[in-house]
């Protein structure tokens, strides 16, 4: 694994354990190396965050790559599956605490923000697919894209999972089921 990666992937381990408290030495301190090592490759915590965003977001996107090849999925399942995507990898992070970003780190909340928004045409093509074969009704695609980004959007601007006890995870799946059972055809 290269340098980059190691230290995002320790990066989210750390995150999961401390939220955003985390600092630069408890990275260098777990992976074995110095500040200095990591500074090579991230300018500062912000600049890693950044590229933890991005580098999430491109896991997603693979998730999402797997389900549609998996053709063991018809496409309602493939639906559900891709509204409600995490890569397992990441399935016991605590992404409840990016509601702290909007404040602290107003910069990556924006960048998680334009991820959601972004990167929709699998997504798209998919729910085009099952208005064809019927599997669900037809839907105005911009407002089911618009409700799924909105309520993960809620999930990073507000404590309500946390004050809740609802895991991220199972609060997409929650999302993804409602969104698809309200578009199923009967």
């Amino acid at each position: 694994m290269e340098l980059r990666e190691r230290i995002l992937e320790e990066t989210i381990r750390i995150f999961n354990q401390k939220g955003l408290k985390f600092t630069m030495d408890d990275i260098a301190g777990q992976l074995g190396m110095s500040k200095k090592t990591i500074y090579t490759v991230f300018r500062d915590k912000e600049s890693l965050f950044l590229d933890m965003v991005d580098y999430l977001f491109d896991s997603i996107k693979e998730s999402e790559e797997q389900v549609l090849k998996d053709n063991r999925l018809n496409t309602l399942e493939k639906i559900r599956k891709i509204l409600g995507v995490m890569p397992e990898s990441y399935k016991d992070v605590d992404f409840r605490q990016l509601y702290l970003l909007r404040d602290k780190y107003p910069a990556i909340y924006k960048k998680v923000e334009e991820r959601l928004e972004t990167g929709w045409e699998s997504t798209i093509a998919l729910l085009e697919q099952g208005m064809r074969e019927g599997v669900i009704r037809p839907v105005e695609i911009p407002l089911v894209k618009l409700m799924l980004e909105a309520a993960v959007e809620q999930f990073f601007q507000r404590d309500i999972l946390i004050q809740n006890k609802i895991s991220y995870v199972a609060a997409l799946e929650a999302v993804a089921n409602i969104l698809v059972d309200g578009i199923r055809a009967r």
